[in-house]
């Protein structure tokens, strides 16, 4: 019994820290990628939203994939390297994939 406790608590505990990491990257979103991506779209290439299916269809359906171009840019999406650090690029890509799950 003590083990299942142990075990429903510790899975409780990852809840809070993923929701966290969401709201943290829902303001850097907003300060630094609303611009182009308000409401999951894409002001530059709207065939490159950031809904999930158009995530899946362009292999950026993982938080690795979005840590990735958010770092690195690529076309034209600039990179982040340096403007943001890898805790707020990584809130940034759970904030992200969990947007599109939801349909922002």
């Amino acid at each position: 019994m003590s083990i299942a406790l142990s075990v429903l608590f510790l899975l409780g505990m990852n809840q809070p820290a993923w929701a966290a990491d969401a709201a943290a990257g829902a303001k850097v979103f907003n300060a630094n990628c609303a611009a182009c991506h308000a409401g999951g779209g894409n002001a530059i290439n709207p065939a490159k939203t950031l809904k999930k299916d158009a995530l899946v269809a362009n292999g950026k359906d993982t938080v690795e994939a979005i840590v990735i171009q958010v770092t690195n840019g690529k076309g034209a999406m600039p990179s982040f390297k340096g403007r943001l650090n890898e805790d707020q690029i990584q809130s940034v890509a759970l904030y992200v994939l969990d947007k599109a799950e939801k349909g922002w």
